[in-house]
Formats: structure tokens, sequence, C-alpha cells
């Protein structure tokens, strides 16, 4: 059983340089064919300062460190019992190439169900700029199968 004491939890924030290689990189590989992101004289036409993320790059940011997995083993959760169950993401200003993006999550439940064969674990990102403005919200659930 995951230990309830994690509730609250939160992780070392890290911090990832959006460069406009890597924006282009991921809207082709998501399929994405809007000129907006791929070209940035467009992205500048429709209001941007730059090249803007696709919608759910900022889930790429989180895996972008030494270990992304470090926290969860750290509450002693197995990884080859884990499954992703659910992601969300809140925008509240654009990110941008050239943006400095500092990501920290939070565990904010931990719930079981059928008995405690399926373990809940849910997480809350913030990501901000440069300035420390918020621009993003993440929420990911994860489901551990014992």
């Amino acid at each position: 059983m995951i230990d309830r004491k994690h509730i609250g939890r939160t992780s070392k924030p890290h911090t990832v340089e959006v460069e406009k290689g890597r924006l282009r990189f991921f809207a082709k590989a998501i399929g994405e064919t809007n000129p907006v992101y791929l070209d940035e004289e467009a992205a500048k036409a429709a209001g941007y300062r730059s090249l803007p993320a696709p919608p759910t790059f900022l889930f790429s940011i989180d895996l972008e460190q030494d270990n992304p997995f470090a926290d969860i083993e750290d509450m002693g959760i197995n990884l080859g019992k884990i499954l992703h169950a659910e992601q969300a993401f809140t925008y509240h200003a654009p990110i941008c190439a050239g943006d400095s993006i500092t990501l920290q999550s939070e565990v904010v439940e931990i719930f079981d169900k059928k008995g405690g064969a399926l373990e809940f674990l849910v997480q809350n990102y913030q990501a901000k700029n440069q300035n420390d403005e918020l621009v993003a919200e993440m929420r990911r659930t994860l489901v551990v199968r014992n």
C-alpha cells in the first residue's frame, strides 16, 4: 500500500529551456500540422512571441530529469506495476520557445479501489516561466496494480 504520509509531498523543482527545435520535433511527432507550431513567422503572425508549445508538451518537460521517476520510487512504488491513468492540463499563458519553465509536483491524493488491488496516486504540477509566472497546471493520475 502507498503510505498516505506522502500526501502533500512536493518534488524538487526542475527547469527546462524550451527550444524551437524540440518544439518542432514534438509537433511533428504528435502529427500536428498547424504552421503555428512549425513556422516561427506563422507563430508571430498569430500573436505568439515565438513558436508555442503544443498543448501536451508540458508532459514531456516532466520527463527531462536525470530520473523522472525518482519521486515515485522514493515512495516505495514499484515502477513495473504502474499505469498512466489520466492527464489534464490547464493553461494560463502560452509556453513559447525561449521560455525557461520550472515544473514542480505535489501529491494531492492517494486512494484505493477493489479492496486495495488498485491504488491511485494523484499529483498536481505547477509550471512557472522565467518571470515566476504560473503559465500552466497539470494533473496526473497513476494506477498501481497490487
